[in-house]
């Protein structure tokens, strides 16, 4: 179970209302707070700030979840994003093939895109400047993920729309400052 703050404004309460006005579970929480707190009336006012939301449903978590589309034909380099980005609370989509890239953003509509340079058919700069010239991906930050170090490759993704810019082999550190930057 989850508390969130409320984004209305504070509700007065009085200390003799409480049985009535409140569930079993507010009540339980306004106790709680007594013994944090310390000071009942500011434990009712900080009670009734907040309430509750069930942290059961699983759709609903999901929906505040960021999604992190990752493309690289590695996939052994998807799973291992994949495996950081879980961790830390972003919901990663990944794929092998960078044909099914746009495909794969209409149907998730995901708030970043890690994308690997050096793939099949495909190559990263080509997506990344696909979809920075199209109106409807172009909002979309893209970082590029590469093995491809020097300063020409990091400047040729630049100009094709990055943006940013990590490369192989990283630290999980590196990766999720890059992603916070963005997602």
């Amino acid at each position: 179970m989850h508390l969130k703050l409320r984004r209305q404004a504070p509700r007065r309460v009085h200390p003799g209302a409480v049985d009535s006005l409140f569930p079993l579970r507010t009540r339980l929480i306004i106790q709680r707070l007594h013994q944090i707190v310390g000071n009942p009336l500011c434990s009712l006012k900080l009670a009734a700030d907040v309430h509750l939301c069930s942290s059961d449903n699983r759709s609903e978590r999901l929906a505040l979840q960021k999604k992190v589309l990752i493309v690289d034909d590695s996939p052994a380099q998807v799973k291992l994003m994949q495996g950081l980005l879980e961790l830390e609370g972003y919901r990663p989509i990944g794929i092998n093939d960078p044909r099914l890239v746009e495909e794969v953003i209409t149907a998730e509509r995901p708030s970043l895109i890690l994308l690997d340079v050096i793939m099949p058919e495909r190559n990263g700069f080509q997506i990344c400047r696909e979809l920075k010239s199209n109106a409807l991906f172009n909002n979309i930050p893209v970082i590029m993920v590469t093995s491809k170090d020097s300063v020409s490759d990091k400047y040729w993704g630049e100009q094709q729309g990055a943006d940013g810019y990590v490369t192989k082999p990283f630290t999980r550190d590196e990766l999720l400052r890059a992603v916070r930057r963005f997602a």
